[in-house]
């Protein structure tokens, strides 16, 4: 059964830091594109970047200079370091292959909350 377990959410002020991780046991993780995904109250889930298995990163425009996605092939872990947050960036955020979503799961998420 996969499992996909994010954390290191919280709530922040604008201009804040926070980093995301990502732990994904039984994916054959080294050979996978991997991304993160927020999905904020009342929209539906986007994607927010992605790094393929040979460290190729993407990010959608609205992150791009502040968010950084990285990952572990070892501990089998992603990671999103996320600075300059804005309110707009309030969501919950998820872990996932790209294509989404790995064997049909999704994990719980982690919430992140940037007031203004």
């Amino acid at each position: 059964q996969v499992q996909l377990v994010e954390s290191g959410g919280g709530l922040v002020q604008a201009g804040g830091s926070l980093r995301l991780s990502c732990a994904a046991s039984t994916i054959i993780f080294s050979t996978k594109t991997m991304a993160w995904y927020r999905q904020a109250p009342g929209k539906q889930r986007e994607l927010v970047a992605r790094i393929s298995s040979d460290t190729i990163t993407t990010y959608t425009d609205s992150v791009k200079g502040r968010f950084t996605i990285s990952r572990d092939n070892a501990k089998k872990a992603l990671y999103l370091q996320m600075n300059s947050l804005k309110p707009e960036d309030t969501a919950v955020y998820y872990c996932n292959t790209f294509p989404p979503p790995y064997q049909g799961a999704w994990g719980q998420g982690t919430q992140v909350s940037v007031s203004s």
